[in-house]
């Protein structure tokens, strides 16, 4: 039997989880009530743990493996339905560092989200896509995917990995209609030249699945976080880019037929 959940408020009464209620998993942080992951407003689980290095990161300290508070899917299902009145119209996002470190952990919140009615999005850079099950995706309503650069050696110079991973996971997105936003972090001096945001644009254009495009600003946010883990900010005197430069980007995009936001 799938054993029910002891409701802690009004809001989850008929709240279930599955038989791996008792999986774990590593949690960075927690938002509960976000509005730039996803549709509406949500709670957002950022997981601990990324084989990423983004230059841009503003969690540096959840890159590298799995660590911080352990926490069970049982336990943070709870939580989440305690504002399931507040997030009826957006849902759930987990995000990170990099969530697909800790697929079976996802599966088994989104399956736990799911079943009381919860909207489910996956924040991911797409190069653990392989990890992703059917099982999970077929969980999951909404991908948000990260496409950080089209030139190799950018996105190399950018992450510290290879982009292939994240295209093909694209091209199994599209090929099975997953709902999908494409996200694009627009940097001066690293990813911004008008031959990396065609072949974005480009690539995309060839998707069947694209509900949304956005364009993200570089920003500095994170850059205290680097300087409290001792870790040198390599973009510290990068600015961020001018509506003319966002500006341009959403032109290219339109070139290909898409409509960009920012």
């Amino acid at each position: 039997m799938k054993p029910a959940i002891e409701c802690i408020s009004s809001t989850c009464e008929a709240a279930r989880v599955s038989p791996s209620a008792n999986t774990e998993g590593h949690i960075h942080s927690i938002e509960t009530c976000g509005t730039v992951d996803g549709p509406g407003l949500r709670y957002v689980l950022f997981l601990s743990g990324c084989p990423l290095r983004c230059l841009y990161c503003h969690n540096p300290d959840a890159q590298g493996r799995p660590r911080g508070k352990v926490v069970s899917v049982e336990d943070t299902l709870k939580d989440v339905l305690k504002y399931k009145n507040f997030i009826k119209n957006g849902g759930l996002t987990i995000s990170g560092g990099e969530p697909l470190m800790q697929p079976e952990f996802v599966k088994a919140m989104f399956r736990g989200a799911k079943k009381n009615g919860i909207h489910t999005t996956l924040d991911t850079s797409g190069y653990l896509g392989a990890k992703a099950s059917d099982e999970l995706l077929e969980l999951t309503d909404l991908i948000l995917l990260d496409i950080k650069s089209w030139n190799p050696v950018t996105y190399k110079k950018t992450t510290g990995v290879y982009v292939e991973p994240t295209l093909r996971f694209a091209k199994r997105l599209s090929d099975i209609g997953k709902s999908v936003w494409i996200r694009f972090v627009l940097v001066p001096g690293l990813t911004d030249a008008e031959s990396n945001i065609e072949g974005i644009a480009k690539f995309v254009s060839t998707l069947g699945n694209v509900d949304r495009i956005e364009i993200l600003p570089f920003h500095k946010m994170g850059e205290h976080k680097y300087e409290e883990l001792g870790i040198p900010y390599e973009l510290s005197l990068t600015p961020t880019p001018t509506p003319a430069k966002i500006e341009r980007a959403k032109q290219i995009f339109a070139q290909y037929g898409l409509t960009a936001h920012s």
